[in-house]
């Protein structure tokens, strides 16, 4: 998934942000700068990251040079966009240009983290729903930045069954049952060996193991044996991920992509031409 600013809920975020931070102006822009003073706004990197959300610089200003694309990697003091336009609106929007960079620089950052721990092994990171609310494209988008293979982007676009769904199901046969209508693959999360033996009887395309150790992944997976796809998930972390990588799934998924990035330092100064 690209960076793609023409995104309705891209936009929306935009919009949104801006008027959740200016509402009927920036009362302190406003008085102390003059409305006819042009200025140049400079984002640079303070810190090693993997960008992304640059391209959003191009819905807040009209004038933005990006010098880099999102997914790229920067060390501290590399430039990431130019702007020219009026000082009052440079001032008036920073801080929202700041946050959406931040933010989603820090999930590609530590995305990309993920994807260098599992490398050799060929197994594909994937990232999860556990995103901030109102910002999923944007946070997918930037886990895509990072490396990662986006996994389902809502409950309206995949299959995923899970233990709540299987036990009101009434069990794994009977949630299999009711989901061949729709049409599509049926992944479904499987806790014990006999859940996974009703799931590979079932033909479920891709079993989901929840919340094993590496050992216990390893040992399930070579009874799967390649008759499904194998995610793995619950519990994983960069200091662990490499371990389940070993036990050779095909996927391994980790909210804490999303929800456990930390905002990286960019830097944007404001200078009057």
């Amino acid at each position: 998934m690209k960076f793609e600013v023409s995104h309705p809920d891209v936009r929306r975020a935009v919009e949104s942000a801006l008027e959740e931070d200016i509402r009927a102006g920036d009362i302190t822009t406003n008085a102390t700068v003059p409305a006819d003073l042009q200025a140049e706004a400079r984002f640079v990197a303070r810190e090693a990251m993997t960008v992304a959300g640059v391209e959003l610089l191009t819905l807040l200003f009209e004038n933005a040079e990006l010098k880099v694309s999102s997914g790229a990697s920067l060390k501290a003091g590399d430039h990431i966009a130019i702007v020219h336009s009026p000082a009052r609106l440079l001032l008036t929007r920073e801080r929202v240009s700041l946050n959406f960079l931040q933010r989603l620089s820090g999930v590609a950052t530590l995305a990309a983290k993920f994807v260098t721990a599992v490398e050799g092994t060929g197994v594909k990171i994937l990232d999860t729903r556990k995103t901030t609310p109102g910002l999923r494209v944007l946070e997918k988008m930037a886990s895509a930045a990072g490396g990662v293979v986006n996994h389902r982007m809502g409950l309206y676009d995949a299959v995923l069954i899970k233990n709540n769904h299987i036990r009101l199901a009434g069990g794994v046969r009977a949630a299999m049952e009711r989901t061949r209508g729709l049409g599509k693959p049926i992944e479904i999360e499987v806790r014990t060996r006999a859940e996974l033996e009703d799931a590979l009887a079932c033909g479920a395309a891709r079993v989901l193991l929840d919340n094993l150790t590496p050992v216990q992944a390893a040992e399930e997976i070579r009874f799967i044996n390649h008759r499904a796809e194998v995610e793995i998930s619950g519990g994983v972390t960069l200091a662990n991920v490499r371990a389940y990588a070993e036990a050779q799934p095909d996927f391994i998924s980790s909210g804490s992509i999303t929800h456990s990035a930390t905002a990286v330092d960019i830097n944007c100064g404001i200078y009057a031409l």
